[in-house]
């Protein structure tokens, strides 16, 4: 029972996550809104953290994490696929069609308008990303609302990339040095 509802629950988001891996998270917020507290918020912005560090696109690393917190390594397997096969099945059909229609004024206009779309998803990924990472709603103190040493910390690699230019692993390495440091 547990894989029907993995499979169903990534089928839909593999339908609709137009744009890419980060397009998930609002789905992945839904469904943790929905669960009964196997999956929380603060429990996508570690699985996001994880899923952006370690090899493979960021939205079937973020499936099989999601998965494999539910149901182990068959619910990691069956959310990474399930997420995927609606892609790779309209991408299918696309294919042999396109090609016939490519210069149709109706498939132009089909995919200037998935555009927008995909980056009001990107959009709303990245705001829900940096609230998870920088606001705590259970703050009961005002001050406490906002992530001090995280914010720092954003502040700190942000201007380190900015001014230095090096390869990407030195900041994630610093960063994630920082986090266990700091314990956070």
């Amino acid at each position: 029972m547990k894989l029907l509802f993995l499979s169903g629950n990534f089928i839909m988001i593999g339908l609709f996550s137009v744009g890419g891996g980060y397009a998930i998270l609002p789905f992945l917020m839904d469904m943790a809104d929905r669960s009964d507290g196997w999956l929380t918020r603060e429990m996508i912005g570690n699985m996001l953290a994880v899923a952006q560090s370690v090899p493979g696109p960021v939205g079937a690393n973020l499936a099989a994490y999601t998965g494999f917190t539910y149901a182990w390594i068959p619910g990691a397997l069956t959310a990474a696929f399930s997420l995927a096969a609606p892609s790779i099945i309209i991408i299918m059909i696309v294919a042999k069609t396109l090609q016939a229609f490519k210069e149709s004024a109706v498939v132009q206009s089909l995919f200037a308008g998935l555009k927008p779309a995909a980056a009001g998803l990107l959009s709303a990924a990245a705001f829900g990303a940096i609230k998870l990472s920088l606001w705590n709603s259970n703050a009961v103190e005002w001050y406490n609302y906002i992530r001090w040493k995280e914010t720092v910390i954003l502040a700190v690699i942000f201007f380190l990339i900015w001014k230095f230019k090096k390869h990407p692993i030195i900041y994630i390495a610093a960063a994630g040095a920082l986090g266990v440091i700091l314990k956070l």
